[in-house]
């Protein structure tokens, strides 16, 4: 198969599964990807090809995740926000880790600001960092 076609293909891919996920990350890698398509297209090498890919790749993330950064503020929050959940108990009270019941199930918490808290203590969710809640004392 010819490279350019190859490397072309997988842009193509990388650019649908990007819409199946809406990262933009997949979206600068199947850029890259037509980027080494082109060096190839023009006869060059495969390890200029490579190169290609990789500048491009890396200018491309790195322009998401400064724009992401800059933009921070104005992003939509988190669906969570401000919802009431129970203080169950502390993980770690040095760390400020705990256990929360939101939902009707127990998860993992992160509490800011220095309260102490009892069992049963309403507290509320700042944000959702993966499996883990931020939570506040206070409505954010």
């Amino acid at each position: 198969m010819d490279p350019a076609l190859a490397w072309a293909v997988g842009g193509l891919v990388l650019v649908i599964v990007e819409l199946l996920t809406g990262t933009f990350y997949l979206l600068m890698l199947g850029v890259a990807a037509f980027g080494a398509a082109a060096g190839a297209w023009l006869g060059h090498d495969f390890a200029v090809q490579v190169l290609v890919a990789a500048l491009v790749a890396a200018a491309g993330c790195y322009g998401i995740y400064r724009y992401r950064a800059k933009n921070k503020a104005e992003q939509m929050p988190s669906l969570d926000a401000g919802m009431p959940a129970s203080f169950e108990n502390w993980i770690d009270p040095g760390a400020r880790l705990a256990r929360v019941r939101y939902r009707g199930a127990s998860w993992d918490a992160r509490v800011e600001g220095g309260e102490a808290l009892e069992p049963g203590t309403t507290v509320y969710v700042v944000e959702a960092d993966g499996n883990t809640l931020k939570v506040a004392k206070k409505r954010p």
